[in-house]
């Protein structure tokens, strides 16, 4: 159990988290230029005479500006331990780490009259986007500024003291929220800088302490869903928050973090999403009070209608195939759907997801014998029911329940093989035949279980769905040029990224020019994800638009410069014949 994060970089955040515990706070030693005293109360007053005491609260200037400012003719230890301040107190934040080595280095800020050099080791740690502090610049002075007087205080005490604190996380905390701001700053807004303090304590005491902001730790400890998880007499919200991380880490999953989509809508949902006040212990989905098809729409950025429009094709068909482009949501809508659809309370037993590819068989998919060894070396064959037999079973028992069959990428299989006599039985709900492998015994489909397939256009096995397969089906189509799909992306970045809502109008335009390729249009699921940046924009489409595109132009190359992303954004930039921008 810890709240310690993992993944990329995260290890160098942490080491970089210790050099600041060992150079910083138990030494006056410098981060970048170990050997330098740099941390001293000396240079700690200096900062906090010339940036706290001068807070140059006149509108206009920028941050960096009236940084710039203050600091003009301090020595250049000050600078240079301005720049560390700035480098802890950017350590874990979920910003572009190349804005954060601007900020910290003055490079771009123009804030320090010389670059401040960090070194390749410290760099590394900027990596990791850990906590999202929000509010822009607004409060960068107040956050700032309480790091610069928690550790000049923290100075005042003695070695041994700081040592005792630093092992013991609770009289840590207890130290720090004890803080008394002295300065012209800090002194009138004592809580503006709590943010800062939650940041302190997850890098310094990283298995301890959570990357949630104050406010945060509050309404996940009054979550229903978590009500049962802590000792009703603990008064301490951070051992709330331990006592909780460890039921969710019995019952559903470790390594996780409490802005986790599938955490976060216990106790935070999106706009558009139902608050979930269930917890199941078996750590399934969850059921979602009252969320019907007008809530999955918000959810989804889809029109109701759209959604009811389905639900009528399945009560007439009781099979439909949602058939576009890669990347319009045709999967994740289908779950999503069967998911409210089926209802009751636990609708994950309801629902069955099942993948076809080429080595699919029938054998996998309705019925077939598999190999069983013995204990003296001898093999014997027992006949396993496949995930199709299974669904249609558990809908057999449940009567008056909705049971949904979803088939991802069902065209990528052997149809005719793979469903044999399912054809007629599609067709003819109710009536009964025998199968393969079970020739003594009646089969029928129950007309309670539904089928929902998907089916990518731009694979060209497409052509190998026969006559007899799509005159069974209802085929929703989901194309992005087209709505309800046209407009997700666009309803989307407005509502959870509207800084990057110009990515919508690329995507629109790119798409505008394959008119004549709609099978490759590019899809919105792309882009949907929380944190999308312009690097990150990028780096999608550069290495992963770029090449789809390429294999979708296949017969006709010379149309890929088009899709150069500096040409979309400016049409009458010169392109080079294979689409990279020209020198």
């Amino acid at each position: 159990m810890s709240a310690r994060r993992t993944g990329k970089f995260a290890e160098q955040t942490y080491q970089a988290a210790e050099r600041f515990k060992a150079n910083a706070l138990l030494t006056d030693d410098s981060l970048f230029t170990p050997g330098v005293p740099i941390w001293t109360p000396d240079l700690l007053g200096e900062l906090h005479t010339r940036f706290l005491n001068d807070p140059k609260e006149e509108k206009g200037p920028s941050f960096w500006e009236k940084l710039e400012q203050q600091l003009t003719g301090s020595p250049s230890e000050v600078y240079q331990l301005m720049g560390e301040v700035l480098y802890v107190h950017h350590l874990i934040l979920s910003k572009d780490p190349g804005i954060k080595r601007q900020s910290i280095s003055g490079k771009e800020s123009n804030w320090s009259p010389q670059p401040i050099a960090i070194p390749p080791e410290l760099d590394a740690g900027l990596q990791s986007r850990f906590v999202n502090l929000g509010a822009g610049h607004a409060f960068i002075p107040f956050q700032v500024g309480t790091l610069i007087e928690t550790v000049e205080q923290w100075k005042e005490m003695a070695a041994g003291q700081q040592e005792s604190l630093l092992k013991d996380p609770r009289a840590f905390k207890k130290f720090l929220f004890d803080v008394k701001f002295r300065s012209r700053l800090l002194a009138s807004n004592q809580n503006t800088g709590d943010a800062e303090r939650q940041l302190l304590l997850h890098i310094l005491f990283p298995e301890v302490f959570e990357t949630i902001l104050a406010r945060d730790k509050g309404n996940i400890c009054k979550a229903k869903a978590f009500a049962e998880f802590f000792d009703p007499q603990e008064t301490d919200v951070d051992r709330k928050i331990q006592q909780i991380r460890q039921a969710i880490e019995r019952k559903l999953r470790e390594n996780f973090h409490f802005y986790d989509g599938d955490i976060r809508k216990y106790w935070k949902p999106r706009k558009g999403e139902s608050l979930v006040e269930v917890f199941d212990a078996g750590g399934k989905v969850c059921r979602e009070k009252g969320e019907g098809l007008k809530d999955l729409a918000n959810r989804l950025y889809l029109p109701v209608d759209f959604l009811r429009e389905i639900e009528q094709l399945l009560a007439e068909k009781r099979q439909v195939i949602f058939q576009g482009p890669p990347g319009t949501g045709k999967t994740f809508v289908a779950r999503e759907l069967a998911r409210v659809l089926a209802g009751g309370d636990d609708p994950a037993d309801r629902v069955t997801l099942v993948q076809f590819h080429p080595s699919y068989a029938y054998e996998d998919f309705v019925q077939g014998f598999r190999p069983k060894p013995s204990a003296d070396g001898q093999v014997s064959f027992y006949l396993r029911d496949g995930p199709l037999l299974r669904a249609a079973e558990r809908a057999r028992q449940d009567e008056g329940g909705k049971h949904y069959l979803i088939i991802d990428e069902i065209n990528r299989g052997n149809l005719a093989a793979v469903f044999g006599e399912l054809y007629f039985l599609l067709e003819y709900r109710g009536a009964k035949m025998q199968l393969q492998y079970s020739p003594d015994e009646d089969f029928s489909l129950p007309k309670n279980l539904f089928i929902i397939g998907t089916m990518n256009t731009a694979d060209r096995s497409i052509a190998l769905v026969d006559l007899a397969l799509r005159r069974r089906f209802y085929f929703v189509e989901f194309y992005p040029d087209k709505e309800p799909v046209k407009g997700v992306l666009r309803r989307w970045l407005r509502a959870m990224a509207p800084d990057m809502e110009g990515v919508a109008d690329v995507v629109d335009d790119a798409n505008a020019k394959l008119a004549d390729y709609p099978h490759i249009a590019i899809g919105p699921s792309y882009f949907m994800r929380e944190g999308l940046t312009e690097e990150g924009f990028e780096r999608i489409w550069n290495h992963s638009i770029r090449p789809y595109l390429a294999e979708g132009l296949f017969n006709d190359p010379n149309r890929l410069a088009e899709f150069d992303l500096d040409k979309l954004r400016n049409p009458d930039a010169p392109a080079q014949p294979d689409g990279t921008p020209a020198e």
